[in-house]
């Protein structure tokens, strides 16, 4: 029995080996773990290892110089916990608390990212309404001068093109915004827009070379009344009763002005309150083309397409009811400094172009009732300015007319601020 337990201890000693060995030189299989990570356990029903000989002994009882490996021929394999894993990874819990974190937070973050956009959109009309407004101050001023050396307002309104068309050639020749490509049936459609845009100014000089600039832009403050007339005309748009009931102290008003102002002229008159009709039509008519996808055109381009045209239809007319009148002769016998009405005429073209362009960019991004709104309250900046520049005498009761009929104004913006949002989505189109 000693000799046979001994020749079992040796070969079990000298397989156990063999199987060490061949363990560590051959590579783990892909489908588990590395050997340093695994580690191999002797099974918890057995205290010895047996072999397929039915010999039974201890480990320790092993042939010297055999290794004492921690297998059992019915053991088991246990995995130990890896050490190539963190130890703090997220568990699928985790992440998912995260995510759900997240997507509370996203709602927040837009919001944020919303009222940023708002602010900065806030920031750039008051820009552009303030711009606009130092600009009509310069045009009116200087508009005004000129109107006074020589009363032409056909000739007048026809450089006010012209140099439109100059700045607006040179704006196209050196690409700082692409030309546009029209048919000649796009054409035909902007005609009237055109036509349009060239009476209105040509009505508003009539009236400022007739009457005061104060006067003019106190008449031109009932704009909100033809937006309003107009927009139910080609908007299909129903005004409230607030609305309406505001447009009373502003015709009030406008009447009031008109009875006690010292330089009342029927001319004058009529040709301010057809400007704000011309002007208010060409709004509304500028609106509906912005909003055809068909057209492809900018707010841009389409001011800078009528300035051209309305230049090429006041041409003629100019020449036709002026022509004759206006020479140098005319200018020398008059005795007006051509150099200084050059250098004032050309500032109030500069001046025209670039507020008639901002006027039409902000036309873009507001409702024609909004823009309505803004270029009435620029008449208070206007009245202001030219009764100071041209100390203009004006009475108590006149004043009292201008600031009923801008507080009308100032009603007629606050209700329709609070008209219902299918409303103003409509007065949008």
């Amino acid at each position: 029995m000693q000799s046979m337990s001994a020749s079992c201890s040796s070969a079990v000693s000298v397989s156990t080996s063999r199987v060490w060995a061949a363990a560590r030189r051959s590579p783990s299989p892909r489908s588990l773990p590395s050997l340093r990570h695994v580690a191999f356990w002797p099974s918890p029903s057995s205290s010895y290892p047996s072999s397929s000989h039915g010999c039974r002994w201890p480990i320790a009882g092993a042939g010297a110089g055999a290794p004492a490996l921690p297998l059992g021929i019915r053991g088991g394999l246990r995995r130990l916990p890896s050490p190539l894993l963190a130890p703090d990874a997220p568990s699928a819990g985790a992440a998912a608390r995260t995510r759900a974190a997240a997507a509370a937070a996203s709602p927040a973050a837009a919001g944020k990212q919303e009222g940023a956009a708002g602010i900065s959109q806030t920031l750039q009309l008051g820009t552009m309404i303030l711009v606009w407004y130092l600009l009509n101050i310069y045009f009116n001023i200087y508009n005004k001068l000129v109107l006074k050396a020589i009363p032409f307002p056909y000739t007048i309104t026809t450089f006010h093109f012209a140099s439109g068309t100059f700045f607006i050639t040179l704006m196209w020749l050196l690409n700082l915004h692409p030309k546009p490509r029209l048919s000649l049936k796009q054409y035909a459609k902007l005609l009237p827009l055109a036509l349009i845009h060239m009476l209105g100014n040509v009505f508003t000089n009539m009236s400022l070379g007739k009457v005061s600039v104060s006067f003019t832009h106190t008449i031109k403050a009932m704009e909100p009344f033809f937006s309003v007339l107009l927009s139910i005309l080609f908007l299909g748009e129903t005004p409230s009763l607030p609305v309406l009931g505001s447009l009373v102290p502003i015709v009030g008003g406008v009447v009031l002005a008109s009875m006690t102002e010292v330089s009342f002229n029927w001319i004058g008159f009529w040709s301010a309150m057809t400007s704000n009709l011309m002007n208010q039509s060409r709004n509304v008519y500028s609106k509906k083309i912005l909003a055809d996808k068909e057209d492809s055109l900018d707010d841009i381009n389409l001011f800078s397409i009528i300035t051209v045209m309305a230049f090429l239809l006041s041409a003629p007319l100019m020449l036709c009811v002026e022509g004759i009148k206006f020479s140098p002769s005319y200018l020398q016998n008059a005795g007006v400094n051509v150099k200084e009405l050059f250098i004032r005429a050309a500032l109030a073209g500069t001046s025209f172009y670039f507020y008639q362009q901002v006027s039409y960019s902000l036309l873009a991004r507001v409702s024609p009732v909004t823009h309505s709104v803004a270029n009435s309250l620029k008449r208070v900046v206007v009245i202001v300015s030219s009764v100071l520049f041209f100390r203009t005498l004006i009475s108590p009761i006149n004043a009292l007319g201008t600031g009923v009929a801008l507080a009308g104004v100032f009603l007629y913006s606050q209700f329709k601020k609070s008209k219902p949002k299918a409303t103003a989505a409509c007065n949008r189109l």
